[in-house]
């Protein structure tokens, strides 16, 4: 029923006319004074506006609520005796009628909760409603029944009591005992779902260690190590990297270059005014004005290496030629539209400082007539490192011979080089070299192992790889009897007999086999650290065995590459690890006879033929 109105006060204009019969000199009425006790919320102003009260709140949840316990009494009389007794239990409740109101027990019991409240006390200071008011509208807008009320089942639509233990229905509301038993009954019939495994150690955990011990670092992190990884975690918060020394500045730059966190922001940390090594092993994100504030700011810098410098153009290269700034190394790396015009103005202008030059992936910007700008304007040049490029061809690999002050020298050219002329650059420059490295040289046979045995007498460093025509007994005789002290690095990787038909066939001993192989090691054994076989796949299992036998020891080797060579078992494995004391990492690709290997602390297994990939520290 709804309820009347009549009791209701009318509302009130806020602006009411002014007396049209006042006399014109009489003052304006007194305003009236309203009962304000304090500052009203915004949700009361705005039902203010809209003539809405707490008390027409509770009208209207009043009316709805009739309503619903209407059609539930007349559904009641219509159930069983077990029904009708609920109703009448129901009905025995002591109600109070006010303007079409009724409260049940229970209710007065949870108003009397809501006014002792402290939400009831704030909103009765914002509300200038009564108690009573206020208290109702708080109750009616909750919508769940209370334990102690009667509510109907949601599937058999039964009149049960309300518990705190009711089960709710698959589509709302709630269920009496015997529905809720049942509900329970068939939801333990299906099967569970599988709770997600939880990471131990974080999201990407195990791939986050593995690639720790890729990169070398097994065990705890160290102090050094911790404080790097915070800072770059938190690089937004850092001004400056401060008075760090050379080593932990070039580990922080080289872990922004991993998380591509090197960008135009993060710059300023690695360059200063007094700034003479700068490396930045990823400038991928920097601009062409970055690059330029670099030689801006640092007119100290000595050393300059930068990596992916794709916006390294002729422009940056005209104003470092604007600066006094005098380079000894220069690594400049992925530049392909710095042209080669600009190349020759540089080493021109400030060649005679620069020490160690090296130029990676080019295209076609630096070729033979730059090498001869070297022969004539860089005099104190020790190390030339040229790969990936398609310019350069015999004629100036010649040229690199007439520069007498090499030391270090590195092609990967994609033109290929003919042995006579390898052979001519040996011999002009041999003598003094202690790094020599000679990238996918198909063609090379073995009269250049024989001029690097007749003229080298100071390398520490070899590089041979992907030679077709370099034979086992080329190799043998370069390591025997040979005046150069022991290697410290040698890579012969992939220097073996192709043959798409018969691959195990080797008639002609091309490539490593067990003789060079064996004389590599006796000569060099002793003092070698990392040494690169892969893909010799012409090596016998008896050479490997002989080579690591039980009385064999190499000291300093560390880091062995044996990829794809296939008679590597789990026995010569064993005894690699048995001969050398300090080794730290062996990578196996390829190797398939490996089976079960017992692997030391400390040392990493790559490669495996298993499910992970890897073996880590053992147990023996």
């Amino acid at each position: 029923m709804a309820r009347s109105s009549r009791n209701r006060p009318p509302p009130q204009d806020p602006n009411p006319p002014a007396n049209q019969n006042a006399p014109p000199n009489m003052p304006p009425p007194a305003p009236v004074r309203r009962n304000v006790t304090g500052p009203q919320s915004a949700l009361t102003d705005f039902l203010a506006s809209h003539n809405i009260s707490a008390r027409q709140i509770r009208d209207d949840a009043e009316q709805r609520r009739q309503a619903a316990a209407q059609s539930r009494e007349a559904q009641a009389s219509r159930e069983a005796e077990t029904e009708s007794v609920a109703i009448v239990a129901e009905s025995t409740t002591t109600r109070r009628s006010r303007s079409g109101q009724t409260t049940t027990v229970q209710e007065k019991k949870t108003i009397e909760k809501i006014k002792a409240s402290k939400a009831f006390k704030k909103r009765k200071k914002q509300d200038d409603e009564s108690e009573e008011d206020v208290a109702r509208a708080i109750f009616e807008q909750r919508h769940a029944p209370l334990p102690g009320q009667m509510e109907n089942c949601a599937i058999c639509s039964k009149r049960f009591t309300v518990t705190p233990y009711s089960v709710a229905g698959p589509e709302g509301g709630l269920l009496c005992a015997p529905c809720g038993r049942q509900v329970a009954k068939e939801q333990q019939g299906q099967p569970k779902k599988k709770k997600p495994r939880q990471q131990v150690g974080g999201v990407g955990s195990r791939r986050a260690v593995q690639s720790r011990m890729l990169d070398g670092l097994v065990g705890a992190k160290s102090l050094a190590s911790l404080c790097v990884d915070i800072l770059a975690k938190n690089v937004h918060m850092a001004d400056s990297l401060g008075d760090l020394p050379e080593h932990l500045i070039d580990k922080i730059a080289r872990l922004f270059s991993k998380r591509r966190l090197l960008k135009p922001e993060t710059l300023p940390l690695f360059v200063l005014p007094t700034t003479e090594v700068l490396n930045i092993y990823d400038g991928a994100r920097l601009g062409e004005h970055d690059l330029t504030s670099i030689f801006q700011v640092a007119p100290q810098l000595k050393h300059f290496k930068i990596r992916n410098a794709i916006q390294f153009k002729d422009d940056v290269m005209d104003y470092l030629l604007t600066r006094n700034i005098q380079l000894e190394t220069f690594y400049l790396h992925g530049a392909n539209l710095l042209s080669e015009e600009k190349w020759h103005s540089y080493l021109e202008a400030k060649g005679e400082t620069l020490r160690r030059l090296q130029i990676y992936c080019t295209d076609r910007h630096v070729g033979d007539e730059t090498i001869k700008v070297l022969q004539q304007h860089c005099p104190n040049l020790v190390k030339l490192k040229i790969q990936n490029n398609q310019k350069l061809t015999e004629e100036g690999v010649k040229a690199i011979g007439g520069i007498p002050s090499l030391k270090h020298v590195g092609l990967w050219l994609q033109n290929k080089i003919s042995a006579q002329v390898l052979t001519h650059m040996i011999t002009k420059v041999g003598r003094n070299l202690e790094t020599l490295s000679l990238k996918a040289m198909p063609v090379s046979d073995d009269s250049v192992l024989d001029a690097i045995h007749k003229n080298c007498r100071s390398l520490v460093k070899l590089r041979i790889t992907d030679s077709e025509a370099m034979t086992d007994q080329g190799f043998a005789d370069l390591f025997t009897d040979w005046q150069n002290p022991p290697l410290q690095f040698i890579d012969v990787q992939k220097c073996r007999h192709l043959d798409s038909t018969i691959p195990t066939a080797n008639p002609d001993g091309v490539g490593l086999c067990d003789a060079g192989f064996k004389a590599l090691m006796k000569h060099s054994g002793q003092k070698l650290k990392i040494l690169n076989v892969h893909a010799c796949r012409h090596i016998s299992q008896e050479a490997f065995e002989e080579v690591f036998s039980e009385t064999a020891v190499y000291p300093c080797l560390e880091k062995l590459e044996i990829s794809f060579c296939g008679e590597v078992t789990d026995f010569i494995l064993g005894s690699i690890f048995r001969s050398c004391p300090s080794i730290k990492e062996v990578n196996v690709f390829g190797c398939m006879k490996l089976n079960e290997v017992m692997v030391p602390r400390g040392v990493i297994v790559i490669g495996v033929p298993n499910a992970l990939g890897m073996i880590t520290e053992g147990t023996t």
